[in-house]
């Protein structure tokens, strides 16, 4: 019960934060749902990284897009120490998708910066769920 409630509260913060968790609180709170966690991974010197993290992200979560999934930005400055285990040894900025299978939980990532439909067609592909679709064009 105290999970449930726990999970409930973090779920809330999340929506009364617009979406956007640190890590840590995106991380316990996909493990105890079962929902997709996705993660940017970038810095606010990288163009695309600006572009995903103030345009394409916001887009999504106005648009519904990031609405079955815990989302959490990592600032690879900030956090450098957590952003290198996360891109697993790679130097780009990138947008990972941790999702639960059948089997296990599973790691998919796009590099660079995309529209918003392409974010969310990666969303949807990955997780085999529907995304609301996305209105306008970036």
């Amino acid at each position: 019960m105290v999970n449930f409630t726990l999970s409930i509260l973090l779920q809330a913060a999340a929506v009364a934060a617009g979406g956007q968790q640190d890590y840590a609180t995106a991380y316990k709170a996909t493990q105890e749902s079962g929902r997709p966690l996705v993660v940017l991974v970038g810095a606010e010197w990288c163009p695309g990284c600006r572009t995903m993290k103030h345009s394409v992200i916001p887009q999504l979560e106005k648009e519904g897009g990031l609405a079955n999934v815990a989302f959490a930005y990592v600032n690879t400055d900030d956090e450098s120490r957590l952003a290198g285990q996360l891109m697993q040894g790679s130097t780009i900025p990138q947008l990972i998708l941790y999702h639960k299978t059948e089997t296990g939980w599973k790691r998919q990532r796009i590099i660079g910066a995309r529209a918003p439909s392409e974010v969310q067609t990666f969303i949807e592909e990955a997780t085999g769920a529907a995304v609301p679709k996305i209105s306008s064009r970036q």
